[in-house]
């Protein structure tokens, strides 16, 4: 806690953000290494029946009885995209992202980043009708998992470079969470869209008339997500409209005030996504059998689409994107960032695993296609991981003389 005149204040939402997405991605990191570790040893068959063990009710007809798999996937990630969202809100209304000055580059640099991995993805897939419903699968960042990274190079990666990639990553979620609303998304249940649009508007009633205790909107947003899983579309976009309904109190310049809604809501889930939930999805997504896989396997067209989407077409659509709209005077490169260190961090946005796996399990419903996917997001996660670590960890840093 700091003081600001007398009140107190929470520290910034934004620090607490970077440092909790650092460890949180080092604790995914291993996650996903035992995922695969359980998933090739003699506990893989218990590893899989105990995902897919009914554990619920029937809550939608289209998922039938809930099982652990599917209370990780569609319940816990709707808390996952409800702080996705309440950081897109803070980094929009008062945050580093507030003024349209302040979004052009992270706007130009993640449209690049979405719109070329795809076409990577569709060439090498040559457009196989089975195979189109992935194209949106190498077109996310996951900002734990690089910012994990980041944080391993210590003071040779600038704050603006961490910032750099955190407001490219959140303009990221936002066109990720449109991709799942609007492409991924079936058929539409007409009354229970209807009733979620009731309970969302019911949220911003409460803002507007000025209720700042969290437990009204709690109770209401579960309510949104029940609905939303009943129409049709993905449930977690629910928790991404719930946080457009928490009230913020605006704090420029200062660390975040300790009465507002929204930096308290994110604050209270911060340490849970990052340290429980983001690695339980990452330990119960990320394990795949390798028994029979070879090298023809690794190089069919699923997985080399999605290696290469992320791997080639990530750091392409976002260092070219940059490098032209700093040119356009659409936005400033990162300041006291060299050119090289900023095609270093385009190589981390290839790091698609958590959004990647996500929208996977949207896109296809063969289990073997499943895995393919997942081998394509490890390969070229981890190929862009190790790429970008090692041109920052040995890029020079920047001097005056570097500007042009």
């Amino acid at each position: 806690m700091t003081k600001d005149k007398g009140r107190r204040v929470e520290s910034s939402a934004l620090r607490n953000f970077l440092k909790s997405e650092a460890a949180g991605g080092m604790l995914l990191m291993a996650a996903a290494a035992l995922a695969m570790i359980v998933a090739n040893s003699s506990w893989a068959e218990a590893y899989f029946h105990l995902l897919h063990l009914q554990t619920g009710p029937v809550l939608s007809d289209k998922l039938g009885p809930m099982t652990i798999h599917l209370w990780i996937n569609d319940a816990l990630m709707a808390v996952f995209f409800l702080l996705v969202g309440l950081e897109i809100k803070r980094e929009f209304v008062d945050g580093h992202l507030a003024t349209w000055k302040d979004r052009g580059l992270p706007i130009v640099a993640a449209a690049g980043g979405m719109i070329v991995p795809a076409i990577v993805y569709l060439i090498v897939t040559g457009g196989a009708p089975e195979l189109l419903r992935g194209w949106a699968i190498p077109s996310a960042t996951d900002i734990a998992f690089a910012i994990g990274v980041l944080a391993l190079l210590g003071s040779r990666a600038p704050t603006s470079l961490k910032l750099f990639l955190t407001t490219v990553a959140i303009v990221d979620d936002m066109g990720a969470v449109a991709i799942i609303a609007l492409v991924y998304t079936a058929s539409i249940g007409g009354a229970a869209l209807f009733a979620a649009g009731v309970l969302w508007g019911a949220m911003f009633l409460l803002n507007r008339i000025g209720v700042t205790k969290l437990w009204p909107y709690v109770l209401l947003a579960i309510g949104l997500w029940f609905a939303v899983l009943l129409s049709g579309v993905h449930a977690t976009v629910a928790g991404v409209l719930a946080a457009m309904a928490i009230p913020i109190k605006l704090t420029p310049g200062a660390p975040d005030a300790a009465d507002s809604p929204l930096h308290r809501l994110e604050h209270a889930l911060q340490p849970w996504v990052a340290y429980a939930i983001v690695p339980l999805f990452g330990f119960a997504n990320a394990g795949v059998s390798l028994a029979g896989i070879g090298i023809a396997q690794v190089l069919a067209p699923l997985p080399l689409g999605v290696a290469l989407g992320l791997f080639l077409g990530k750091q392409i659509g976002i260092f070219a994107s940059v490098r032209l709209a700093v040119a356009f005077r659409l936005g400033d490169r990162p300041a006291g960032a060299t050119w090289l260190q900023v095609y270093g961090v385009s190589l981390l946005c290839g790091i698609g695993f958590t959004m990647s796996l996500f929208i996977n399990g949207l896109a296809f419903i063969d289990p073997a296609l499943i895995d393919e996917v997942k081998i394509g997001v490890l390969g070229g996660s981890v190929v862009s991981a190790l790429a970008g670590y090692i041109l920052l960890r040995l890029a020079p840093r920047w001097r005056a003389q570097s500007e042009n």
